[in-house]
């Protein structure tokens, strides 16, 4: 099994860019960057529930495991 992250896709399908992204969220662009590419090691709990309220969705929305 393998986490993948779905972070363009809900950022394209609520036409957000990162820089947006990041300033409502309070997380630096590169940190989200790694997150988005999947190249991050981990999110924690309270910055996941932010990028949900920031983008309108569930963390199912955003990670899924394939």
């Amino acid at each position: 099994m393998r986490i993948v992250i779905n972070l363009d896709v809900m950022m394209a399908k609520r036409k957000m860019r990162l820089n947006e992204l990041s300033e409502k969220v309070g997380v630096s662009v590169t940190n989200l960057s790694l997150l988005k590419t999947g190249k991050a090691k981990g999110v924690r709990f309270s910055t996941l529930i932010k990028i949900c309220e920031a983008l309108d969705c569930k963390p199912g929305d955003i990670i899924d495991i394939e």
